[in-house]
């Protein structure tokens, strides 16, 4: 199994085309993965749904070798047997998808630092530009309307689609493997700015995503917008908030954060809490305890904003912090999804995860498929509202 890094990541979003987009609006394209810390040398993972029922591990392995003595598919194999459990959430990711949750894991992935959107009139637009990216060195700019991609037209494609032709993904169609384009391939993007429509060929590169951003407000307020918590994420959240003004006060953004890894959101967490507990979950029954590190800044005014997207990671960062009562959160209700799930190697390369436990907030809530509800419940102009809720905590200038 990989190192120490658990990852925890939600489920069924990354299959075929779908898996470059879980994060594609705010990370460029990079799928991301979610983790628990390592409690032993098995890695555990948070997914949406309760433990109902589950898979054995030993009999998903022994199909998957029976189907590869047989000339058959292991992966195929151990996916039927996930799915004849009722284990919901449970799934088999193979190699190549699998690899690229561990580039995952370190904020890179490989593409031309470009996401998309659908506009309202059903065109594919460019949403976002990473600087520096072989999107923007060529000089595309978001708005940008993408017309085709290897001369293939994009038209009312699904997103998800257009973003898999960015990154080149494909799948074998004799094993049935994802098969990503690597760094130095070429796509051909047809575009159009203003009635003038052009060509440009790119070559891929291996990219960071920008999980971290961060703002000064017009009223001295610190604003962090975490995409997803990708390795250094938390010390990166750690060091802007001591380094922060006296007295200014943090508006964290957790809106559309799907997770990340566990270990980075503790760290996040960390940022406002002089140690204590973050969360507690279990592995099969037995209980387990996450624990903020010592040193965080507990006396400046902080806000949490989140909405149905926050999940995972993102969710046990907000329920420590509400429950801990070191935040104040604002938003609509989260996602929900915790329940925990362990991964393990089968004899082909590909992994199963099999959900086995849940994950709980400090005081003992439940967040699997009830999520956590905002102290101030709002469902528009969300952002102004926290901004105007921290201000009255005295942390604006």
């Amino acid at each position: 199994m990989p190192g120490p890094e658990n990852r925890l990541r939600p489920h069924g979003f990354y299959r075929g085309a779908a898996l470059t987009l879980l994060f594609a609006s705010v990370l460029a394209t990079a799928a991301a993965t979610d983790s628990l810390p390592r409690a032993d040398e098995e890695a555990a993972r948070i997914s949406t749904r309760s433990v109902a029922s589950t898979a054995d591990r030993d009999e998903v392995a022994r199909a998957a070798a029976e189907a590869m003595a047989d000339g058959k598919s292991g992966t195929e194999a151990a996916e039927d047997v996930v799915s004849r459990s009722g284990d919901r959430w449970g799934a088999v990711y193979d190699k190549g998808e699998y690899e690229e949750f561990e580039q995952a894991l370190d904020g890179k992935y490989t593409g031309v630092g470009l996401s998309a959107k659908r506009l309202a009139d059903g065109r594919t637009a460019a949403s976002k530009v990473q600087p520096g990216g072989p999107a923007a060195l060529a000089g595309i700019k978001a708005g940008d309307i993408l017309r085709t991609i290897d001369g293939e037209p994009v038209g009312r494609r699904p997103v998800t689609e257009v973003v898999a032709l960015l990154r080149g993904d494909a799948r074998d169609r004799d094993t049935g493997e994802s098969e990503d384009a690597s760094a130095g391939t070429t796509v051909v993007l047809g575009l159009a700015r203003d009635g003038h429509e052009w060509s440009e060929t790119l070559r891929r590169a291996s990219l960071s995503t920008d999980a971290v951003t961060l703002q000064t407000g017009a009223d001295g307020a610190l604003v962090i917008k975490v995409a997803a918590f990708t390795k250094g994420s938390g010390k990166q959240i750690r060091d802007a908030v001591l380094e922060a003004p006296r007295g200014a006060g943090v508006l964290l953004d957790l809106r559309g954060n799907a997770g990340g890894l566990i270990t980075e959101a503790v760290q996040a967490a960390s940022a406002f809490l002089d140690g204590g507990l973050v969360a507690t979950y279990d592995i099969r029954g037995e209980q387990r305890s996450l624990f903020a590190d010592p040193g965080g800044d507990t006396e400046r005014p902080v806000v949490a904003l989140v909405d149905g997207g926050t999940m995972s990671a993102a969710e046990l960062v907000t329920g420590a912090l509400q429950d801990r009562g070191r935040a104040i959160t604002v938003g609509s209700p989260t996602f929900g999804k915790g329940s925990v799930q362990m991964p393990s190697r089968l004899p082909d390369g590909s992994v199963a995860e099999l959900t086995v436990g849940h994950y709980r907030t400090p005081a003992g809530h439940k967040v699997d498929d009830r999520g956590i509800t905002p102290d101030l419940v709002v469902a528009e102009r969300a952002q102004e509202r926290a901004r105007t809720v921290l201000s009255g905590l005295g942390g604006g200038s």
